[in-house]
């Protein structure tokens, strides 16, 4: 059995100014972000589009700063309305205090979708030809938040059988009951392993959106199977069915992702 290390949040001092080491997992996860979108630029369609359609290194730029638009409104915005409505409807003017953490992801991919949407828009580009070209470069940006959530000692997991070699002691969660260390879990499943996945797979040239669908399909069953070993938010707890909010939350984004894979088989034809 393992006890959490106490690690200080922040990371660097300066002054009255402290960086956290959250948010530079947030500045790890927009550069790899770019890196890897730069380097999608030689995969196919993109590396084979010529004349106005042709893709740039300025519009990863641009790209990645709507992207950060996206995250942060979609992701606080999110987790007001997924996770505690009644709390931000008596005290609205809190969802601008970013700084005291609460985080969605599904209310950033929410946010990240309609920053793409518009870019997409303004460039004259195919919007899922734009949602190809993000959706591996996101994993490893998630690994990173998780990476965050780890250092802070936060979103520790359920109880876990004393047994079990990397059970883990978070004092943060006011016991010392071993648990398991979900935030590591999700990095390996939802960060390295959809990742590593989505990667190989979209390296090969697929029918337009079948790369989004993989991503969506994906992450949503990683993170379901990952929630089983999260604790649940204390003030939400398991809800119906024995899901967590986090299971909701993914069951639309699997059958959206399963529509938009057959939706694109079915155009495999007229793009063939």
């Amino acid at each position: 059995m393992l006890t959490f290390p106490q690690i200080d949040p922040v990371a660097i001092q300066l002054g009255p100014i402290a960086i956290h080491w959250y948010g530079l997992t947030y500045v790890l996860a927009f550069t790899l972000f770019y890196l890897l979108a730069v380097r999608r630029l030689s995969h196919e369609p993109f590396a084979s589009i010529r004349g106005p359609g042709a893709w740039s290194r300025r519009d990863i730029e641009d790209m990645l700063f709507l992207g950060v638009v996206g995250v942060i409104v979609g992701g606080r915005l999110g987790y007001g309305l997924f996770y505690k409505p009644a709390y931000y409807a008596a005290h609205p003017l809190e969802i601008f205090a970013i700084w005291r953490g609460g985080m969605s992801f599904h209310g950033g991919l929410v946010g990240v979708i309609v920053s793409q949407w518009w870019f997409a828009r303004s460039r004259g580009k195919p919007f899922w030809q734009v949602m190809d070209l993000v959706a591996p470069c996101v994993p490893l940006g998630l690994a990173a938040g998780r990476v965050g959530n780890f250092i802070n000692g936060e979103l520790w997991g359920r109880p876990a059988d004393p047994s079990l070699p990397w059970a883990m002691v978070f004092p943060h969660s006011g016991s010392m009951v071993p648990r398991h260390p979900s935030q590591i879990y999700q990095i390996l499943l939802e960060g390295l392993l959809l990742f590593v996945l989505l990667w190989l797979f979209a390296r090969r040239r697929r029918p337009e959106a079948q790369v989004s669908a993989f991503f969506l399909i994906g992450y949503g069953v990683l993170r379901f199977i990952a929630e089983y070993f999260r604790e649940p938010d204390a003030h939400l707890g398991v809800l119906s069915l024995g899901m967590t909010m986090g299971q909701w939350l993914c069951v639309p984004m699997v059958i959206a992702g399963v529509a938009l894979w057959h939706w694109s088989v079915r155009r495999k034809p007229a793009h063939a």
